[in-house]
């Protein structure tokens, strides 16, 4: 069944070929490939197919400072109006915790990974700026990759990171938006970091207030979510990741060691 959204040539695209989109953006599936392409419907005009392919450009530009970096999706093609990335064979996280419940145990190895490949990013002065459920994505060995830079923001190779914020977006959203991917993984609620709630915000990002965010108390790892979601609760994401490190998978459920041990689970099994 074809569905609403064309391709580059103007043809609607299989719906069994999507394998997600967003604002700006289509990803279908060529062949073992995920191909990004400006999103296109049928009645969508020249300047918004234009608009949408200046998006995936930019984008572009932030798979270009990163390379080959460890944790992100690997960018194999580009061209002026596309991106051809690895397939993710277990698609985004959001979809697959809502059909698979994780063990603690691969939560917590997903957690410090992710916090590991956003360090390398930051590393290469680059901030996120929408790190979600949806834009994690797991490899055929249930390992997470980071992919979507359309609101990334780049900076000079010389630029303080710590101290960088480029309209409201710093390191300090990236750790606050991933606290809140960790939250919904571990409670299978979903929570959103929303940093355009203030009124008064001016169309800049602005830090949530707490209350907007739910309650960590009674939640594995709560303590490290909160700091998350405290500006500044951590100094960058290394130390998100030494917390990490520190944490194990039986904090306030006891039995769930022993539960473990005795049946032989692996980190990469649910």
């Amino acid at each position: 069944m074809s569905s609403p959204v064309l391709d580059l040539d103007g043809t609607a695209v299989p719906e069994e070929q999507i394998l997600g989109y967003g604002r700006s953006g289509l990803v279908i599936r060529v062949e073992n490939t995920a191909l990004k392409i400006p999103l296109r419907y049928i009645r969508s005009s020249d300047d918004e197919v234009e608009i949408n392919t200046e998006v995936i450009q930019r984008e572009q530009e932030a798979y270009r400072r990163l390379g080959q970096c460890e944790g992100v999706v690997a960018c194999l093609e580009m061209s002026e109006k596309s991106t051809r990335l690895a397939l993710m064979e277990n698609g985004d996280l959001r979809s697959y915790i809502t059909k698979i419940r994780p063990s603690r145990l691969l939560q917590l190895f997903w957690f410090r990974e992710t916090a590991y490949t956003l360090s390398r990013i930051h590393d290469r002065r680059v901030i996120v700026a929408d790190i979600s459920s949806r834009n994690l994505l797991l490899d055929a060995n249930l390992s997470i990759k980071i992919c979507d830079f359309t609101e990334s923001s780049i900076l000079p190779l010389t630029a303080n990171i710590e101290a960088a914020n480029d309209n409201g977006y710093s390191i300090q959203t990236d750790i606050g938006q991933l606290g809140a991917v960790m939250y919904e993984v571990i409670t299978g609620e979903r929570c959103e970091f929303n940093l355009f709630g203030s009124e008064d915000s001016n169309g800049r990002a602005a830090w949530p207030r707490r209350e907007t965010l739910p309650n960590t108390q009674n939640v594995w790892l709560g303590p490290i979510i909160a700091r998350c979601w405290t500006e500044g609760g951590f100094r960058n994401v290394r130390g998100l990741s030494e917390a990490l490190e520190s944490a194990n998978c039986f904090e306030e459920h006891p039995m769930s060691k022993i539960e473990i041990q005795s049946s032989g689970t692996s980190i990469l099994e649910v």
